[in-house]
């Protein structure tokens, strides 16, 4: 899995999924650009990798005419992957903050999309576009309802972009409970409730981060897939919950 002389563009690259996916690209033999919203997170991202194949760039995706700033004077890029997340989201849905949750989506798919029509003509025509969305999405979990549709409706759009921008490919990989800082923003009850999930499903534990990466690097590496939904879960799919919404 390798990506050498290749340059990957890594949107929520300065934490959890995204840094170690930056990691592992490096590794690989690519040239990563890491954008983050925070100049402490991205100076500290920064300084773990590699200082001759990485640059970080300091953007809000939910800003678009940022983005379209940053897509201007970024040049060619290979790859595309969208780590994006502001928390939260999840709880009972009896008393789910929807004001909030509005902004969570703005925060996750809505900046999906629009970082990605931002940086279209930036890419590399049959170069991919991975999305890190969520098990959530699919699964039936009391407490994540709004997850689930924000995860869900950035699932429901890959396959419908893979056959309108082919040759370009567009995957998602679909993580479980992993152990990343975006859980500090979950309540404590439905934190503690979901790493529960994790260790009783079928692999025992939550998983990491860069566990994850490997899996993104995989579709990045491999010109043939495209469409695809790769669930790295450990298992948390055949799962059935055991708690209920009072």
């Amino acid at each position: 899995m390798r990506l050498d002389g290749q340059r990957v563009l890594v949107m929520g690259g300065t934490s959890g999924i995204g840094l170690a996916t930056a990691r592992a690209a490096t590794e690989a033999g690519a040239a990563v650009v890491v954008v983050g919203r925070n100049p402490l997170r991205l100076a500290d991202a920064l300084s773990s990798l590699p200082r001759e194949r990485s640059e970080g760039r300091l953007v809000d995706a939910t800003d678009r005419a940022a983005l379209d700033r940053l897509a201007a004077v970024m040049g060619p890029i290979d790859h595309l992957v969208l780590s994006l997340a502001t928390g939260g989201g999840a709880g009972a849905f009896r008393t789910l903050d929807l004001a909030a949750l509005r902004k969570v989506v703005e925060g996750k798919a809505w900046a999906f999309l629009e970082t990605l029509q931002a940086f279209l003509a930036n890419l590399r025509p049959d170069g991919s576009v991975t999305f890190v969305t969520a098990a959530t999405a699919r699964a039936a979990f009391p407490g994540t309802v709004g997850i689930a549709f924000n995860n869900g409706a950035l699932d429901a759009v890959v396959a419908p972009l893979a056959v309108e921008l082919a040759p370009l490919r567009v995957n998602a990989v679909c993580p479980g409970v992993i152990e990343t800082p975006i859980f500090a923003a979950w309540p404590e009850a439905e934190r503690e409730r979901f790493f529960a999930r994790a260790r009783a499903a079928p692999l025992g534990r939550p998983g990491k981060p860069e566990e994850v990466a490997r899996a993104i690097l995989a579709l990045l590496s491999n010109p043939y897939v495209t469409g695809v939904r790769l669930e790295v879960d450990g298992g948390l799919r055949f799962t059935a919950p055991r708690d209920r919404d009072p």
